[in-house]
């Protein structure tokens, strides 16, 4: 990896795939150091090996969006986050991002920010969870979260791998824990502004990805990846705009959270990939979440929809948390329903078009 390069530049295109949730890369190599996403070229993938086109039309379009500096290539290598456009330059089904750069442009008086808390689960190439006993289960949850030494945390190794790679490649990660299921874990990453969430949660993914890769093992996002008595994963999504931050915001937070409850179903719908029924399996109203069908907000309360922390409630301003996210959202689609609700002000279950805007 520390070969000389003799001036050439190895540019990965990372993107996401059909499923919407996960993502494919390939590398080419450019003749010098790209010094913005402006320097870096469109490009085409096949989108009939990824669930995207069919093999008679099939030539797909990756155009840049955000630029990465490359923790496994190391400089001046980059890792490029790039949406994807149909033969016909429309947006693929799953790039989300395209609708959610239209609203946060419209919102960006506001200056939403958001920090995310992306929960997942370390599995073993054969699917059973890294460091639990082969035949059998580890002791009941209790001392796993935020625990130390061998008999309580599994991989941890991994996990800091993948702090320092993304502190490398300029993700803006904030924070890493282990979680209450043995081999669990989570990772913050924001604050962010409007589209930049959604940008730095995925490249954030796309390096846990890899870096598991090299170590042999498999993060996973299913929102419930064991059954029984143990908790799933979730995408907790912190947010505020500029007017709950200030002296007095706690009103606009509150504001904010009425709205929300009247739009539940929809943010349900838009919360994982599958309508609302990965989120079925993981919101029950136990192992600290709220139940699907009943909208909550409450100050401190791991068991509501909507969290307010007890220091905003002391301070009178700051932010919110919405619970509901499932591990494996699309970050897009949560902030992209966030602005809808509460700043755009829509309601109901139908969304309104603002191409016309």
């Amino acid at each position: 990896m520390r070969l000389p390069q003799d001036g050439l530049v190895q540019v990965t295109y990372v993107w996401i795939d059909g499923s919407g949730e996960g993502v494919r890369c390939k590398s080419r190599t450019l003749d010098k150091e790209p010094k913005s996403i402006e320097d870096v070229p469109e490009w085409n993938f096949d989108g009939s090996s990824t669930a995207q086109a069919e093999g008679s039309n099939s030539d797909m379009f990756l155009v840049p969006v955000r630029m990465f500096r490359d923790p496994f290539c190391l400089d001046p290598n980059k890792l490029v986050l790039c949406e994807v456009l149909k033969y016909n330059r429309k947006p693929a089904e799953t790039n989300l991002r395209h609708t959610c750069k239209k609203v946060m442009d419209l919102v960006k008086d506001s200056h939403p920010w958001f920090g995310m808390e992306q929960e997942y689960t370390l599995l073993g190439i054969n699917g059973h969870p890294y460091g639990w006993p082969d035949n059998g289960f580890p002791g009941p949850q209790g001392p796993y979260y935020c625990g130390v030494g061998a008999d309580k945390v599994y991989g941890r190794d991994i996990v800091e791998s993948h702090y320092k790679a993304c502190l490398y490649a300029g993700v803006k990660i904030c924070g890493t824990n282990a979680e209450v299921m043995p081999s669990q874990w989570e990772f913050q990453v924001g604050p962010c502004e409007g589209i930049e969430m959604g940008d730095h949660l995925w490249m954030a993914r796309f390096i846990l990805h890899r870096v598991c890769e090299d170590f042999g093992v498999v993060a996973t996002l299913d929102p419930k990846p064991m059954t029984g008595n143990w908790n799933g994963a979730g995408c907790h999504t912190n947010y505020s705009t500029e007017e709950m931050r200030r002296e007095g915001g706690l009103k606009h937070i509150e504001a904010a959270i009425e709205k929300l409850s009247k739009r539940h179903d929809y943010h349900i719908c838009v919360y994982d990939p599958r309508g609302g029924r990965d989120n079925s399996r993981r919101l029950t109203g136990h192992h600290e979440t709220s139940n699907i069908f009943e909208f909550s907000a409450g100050v401190a309360n791991r068991g509501a929809s909507i969290r307010i922390p007890r220091q905003v409630g002391q301070d009178g301003c700051g932010y919110f948390e919405d619970r509901r996210p499932a591990a494996n959202c699309d970050p897009y689609a949560v902030t992209e329903a966030i602005m809808r609700t509460t700043v755009l002000n829509e309601t109901g279950v139908e969304t309104k078009d603002y191409a016309d805007h």
